[in-house]
């Protein structure tokens, strides 16, 4: 298998070609410059995929922006560093990142969830049980099938013989009369 020639131009030339809108100028941006701006973007985000994607948004941005680059303030390099490093940072600070960061995938937490499943819920301790059969009895029948035996919604309309919509407003206003407890 044959690997592709990676381009190599000079500086005046990369620019030069990137203020054209050449297509050899982003080839030879990436066969320069895609390694250090990935390490760059790698320190402030850990995330491999994450960072990958950033780099090809900082390409992205790199050439939208070319007419931009002025080469009387800095070299080419140091004005891409500082696109990807922003593009980087407002990552890190973006709402959506930071809520990737705090939901659990569910394969890293396995053992975390086995550990939970020595914990049991008793109803009857909470006292929940006393307040559900302090209810109405037509209250008191949907809910204890639905939460206390596992009951779908469907399912107890059919053991109840009711409709599916009597069945859910007697949930509803199950629930509602329990919050009172709690208010």
């Amino acid at each position: 298998m044959a690997t592709a020639k990676k381009i190599s131009l000079s500086e005046e030339e990369l620019v030069s070609a990137l203020k054209r809108r050449d297509t050899v100028a982003i080839q030879a941006l990436y066969d320069m410059y895609s390694g250090a701006l990935l390490g760059v973007i790698s320190r402030i985000i850990v995330q491999t995929e994450v960072a990958e994607d950033l780099l090809q948004e900082a390409f992205i941005k790199i050439w939208n922006s070319a007419d931009s680059y002025d080469p009387t303030k800095g070299r080419l390099f140091t004005w891409m560093l500082n696109i990807t490093r922003n593009l980087s940072i407002d990552k890190l600070r973006s709402k959506d990142f930071k809520n990737a960061g705090k939901n659990q995938d569910i394969e890293n937490n396995v053992d975390f969830i086995d550990a939970q499943k020595e914990v049991t819920f008793n109803a009857d301790t909470l006292g929940v049980k006393d307040m559900v059969n302090a209810l109405k009895p037509e209250f008191n029948a949907v809910l204890n099938m639905v939460y206390f035996k596992g009951y779908t919604h469907i399912e107890a309309a059919e053991e109840l013989n009711l409709p599916l919509g009597t069945v859910k407003t007697r949930i509803r206003m199950a629930i509602m009369e329990l919050r009172k407890n709690f208010n």
